[in-house]
């Protein structure tokens, strides 16, 4: 699963990994912040950057937690959204929520790294992936438009297409088995491709290689209820005595 993630770049920083074209200033900062992502969780439903099928050339800012166009009231648009923050690559083609978004509404997501809990005795510690270069790499998403009836507000939302673990991951989320699905630089614009069909799209849904990241443990301040968790220090290494055993 994928539902805390990081992206600490500003938003100049990724239109020169993603070449993309701003014409005003004010674009920089489509989400009214120019404030680090050390710490997005999706249980807060927060703005972050997407590029999307339909604007390649763009940055935009939309909702993590997908709601589907077909909601009807804002009540059920809140309700759904702890639903939708990810998106299984294998049901995805025939789950209601995503399988119109899937065909016609693709995104890339941008990441620096993301967190993950791994069961050991009945405890669970807290790990930080990211790629081993530590560059800005892409989650796999999709997004969808919803209108709010009674007002006209229009929402752009978003979800994270899971797949299963590689060798790496499933044994850090060592219950479900499940890692968030990171295109390699060379498919991201395949992604965004318009024409794919559904076992290409699939095809593009498969395991990142573990060679390519690179994680370890830290503090639980990641779990604090009353500290500030969008600081550099939540990804900072930590080790604990009894995961020795581990290797």
């Amino acid at each position: 699963m994928c539902f805390f993630y990081a992206l600490s770049q500003d938003a100049r920083s990724l239109k020169n990994r993603y070449q993309l074209k701003f014409e005003f200033e004010f674009e920089f900062q489509l989400d009214g912040t120019d404030e680090p992502k050390y710490y997005a969780s999706g249980f807060d439903y927060p703005r972050m950057p997407v590029i999307t099928a339909d604007h390649p050339e763009k940055l935009q800012y939309f909702d993590w937690g997908l709601i589907p166009s077909w909601v009807k009231t804002p009540v059920e648009a809140l309700e759904i959204r702890s639903y939708t923050l990810n998106a299984r690559s294998d049901t995805v083609f025939t789950k209601p929520s995503f399988r119109n978004a899937i065909r016609q509404r693709r995104c890339l997501v941008p990441a620096e790294g993301f967190y993950e809990w791994r069961l050991f005795q009945g405890r669970k510690y807290p790990y930080y992936i990211h790629l081993q270069d530590k560059t800005v790499f892409s989650f796999a998403g999709i997004w969808e438009e919803w209108v709010n009836r009674s007002n006209g507000e229009v929402r752009r939302t978003y979800s994270i297409l899971t797949t299963e673990a590689n060798s790496l991951m499933e044994k850090i989320h060592n219950t479900k088995k499940r890692m968030p699905v990171i295109l390699p630089v060379a498919a991201e614009r395949e992604w965004l491709r318009n024409d794919l069909s559904q076992p290409e799209i699939l095809e593009l849904t498969r395991p990142l290689d573990a060679g390519l990241l690179e994680t370890h443990t830290i503090s639980k301040l990641i779990t604090s209820r009353t500290e500030n968790r969008n600081v550099p220090a939540i990804q900072e290494r930590y080790d604990y005595p009894e995961l020795a055993v581990l290797g």
